[in-house]
């Protein structure tokens, strides 16, 4: 029986902990409040993992260190630098792996389909935040002072995802509402399913194969439109009302709410075709995304 450290507890992290602990591994889930799923191999820790001597103490014996913390998100640049380094510095400390939960902000405007081996080239503060991270990491990687890996994925679907597509569209598009979005609705983009990704992190973290690079999460690439249609059907609402958002509606919105005014850093993601290759994990690992109309099953009450 292993013992695992997880930091984080949103969907992802709680979805991790529950595949690691129903696989027979013992599960530290550490956030500030101390929530996290129930399982009898899973404990719930309430700590500060900017705390770097206290996590230190946490992750003792731990074979893995996940990072799932997400802080707030128009923080990015200020509170991801320090919270990273603690934790990848914890992992250090006590031998542990380290996985990294990432995303593809960090490639910035690409032409054509991403894969891993496409720089790192977006300018961006929250977008170059996290690709300093992963550049961090993996230098800490070539030093032999850890093995690292980073599973990057795609706009969050799923039980207690938390992007757009869950926040807006899905609840309005339930509830036969309009749904304004801040995103073009019939452009390809790439989407993963909160259970894929924890497939994935677990999957990278049991094989040598995994470390000192990055792998794509599952994904599947669709439109908005084409999700909230199929959501539609399945929660028996009428067919879905959809309006992109205006640059100026998402401007007032951000004057209320910090979140809304961040989205025009990443609109090559939002306002172009965005289309990033999984081949990678899927022929490494075996891991694929999950059926879209499966994954939407799963958030209709």
């Amino acid at each position: 029986m292993k013992k695992q450290l997880i930091v984080g507890r949103g969907a992802t992290a709680s979805a991790t902990a529950l595949l690691l602990a129903e696989s027979g591994d013992r599960v530290r889930i550490v956030s500030r409040g101390g929530g996290g799923p129930q399982h009898p191999n899973i404990e719930p820790v309430a700590a500060d993992a900017l705390d770097t001597a206290a996590l230190t103490e946490l992750a003792r014996g731990a074979a893995t260190v996940f990072n799932m913390a997400m802080p707030a998100y128009h923080t990015w640049p200020q509170t991801v630098p320090p919270l990273f380094r603690a934790i990848r510095s914890a992992a250090e400390q006590v031998g542990a792996d380290y996985v990294m939960l990432g995303n593809l902000y960090g490639y910035g405007p690409v032409d054509g389909v991403v894969t891993e081996d496409a720089p790192l080239a977006a300018t961006g503060p929250k977008s170059a935040v996290r690709a300093q991270m992963w550049e961090e990491a993996k230098v800490a990687h070539d030093a032999g002072r850890l093995r690292v890996t980073e599973v990057r994925a795609g706009q969050f679907l799923g039980a207690g995802a938390v992007s757009p597509f869950s926040i807006i569209v899905q609840p309005r598009v339930i509830a036969g509402q309009l749904a304004v979005v801040p995103q073009e609705l019939d452009l390809p983009h790439p989407f993963t399913a909160i259970a894929d990704a924890a497939a994935a992190a677990v999957a990278v973290a049991r094989d040598d194969r995994s470390w000192g690079r990055a792998w794509h999460a599952p994904i599947t690439t669709t439109t908005v439109r084409d999700v909230a249609t199929r959501l539609a059907v399945l929660s028996d609402a009428p067919a879905p009302r959809l309006e992109v958002m205006t640059d100026r509606e998402l401007a007032v919105l951000g004057h209320t709410d910090p979140f809304w005014g961040e989205l025009f850093e990443t609109y090559y993601l939002s306002h172009r075709p965005y289309v990033a290759d999984d081949s990678a994990l899927r022929n490494t690992f075996g891991v694929a995304a999950t059926e879209v109309d499966d994954v939407l099953k799963g958030v209709i009450g």
